[in-house]
Order: C-alpha cells, then sequence, then structure tokens
C-alpha cells in the first residue's frame, strides 16, 4: 500500500485518533491502522472506523443524557 500523500509505503503499526465532539474530548492512544513509513500519515481500516464510530455513538448518548439533566 502506497500513501495518497508521498506515495512512500504503508506499514501496518497503530496511530493515536482524537475527536473533540458536543462537550467531550475522545482520545484512543494506540488504534490498529496502516502508517506512512515517511510523512506519518494513518490510514483505519474499515473494523476500526466502525468501532470508533459505534464507541462515539455511545458515548453521545451518555453526554446527551448527562446535559438534560445539568
Amino acid at each position: 500500500m502506497k500513501c495518497i500523500y508521498c506515495q512512500a509505503d504503508m506499514q501496518k503499526r497503530t496511530a493515536p485518533y482524537h475527536i473533540d465532539r458536543k462537550g467531550y474530548h475522545l482520545f484512543f492512544k494506540k488504534v490498529p491502522a496502516w502508517v506512512c513509513s515517511q510523512c506519518g500519515e494513518p490510514y483505519f481500516e474499515e473494523i476500526e472506523v466502525e468501532e470508533i464510530q459505534s464507541t462515539i455513538k455511545e458515548i453521545d448518548k451518555h453526554v446527551e443524557k448527562f446535559l438534560v439533566a445539568a
């Protein structure tokens, strides 16, 4: 696999993922990913993206309950 930015080879490693959303910050320290050996750009496979999205949806439900109670 080649990086779409610099065309260097990608290697299977881990990469951080973070997002600021609806009043909270979510940070995953080590998510399996393809990482560019030259520029460090990460690419997450579908299974990891689905897990991240599922986690965000669950947290959003709890955040909404918390904000309604406040």
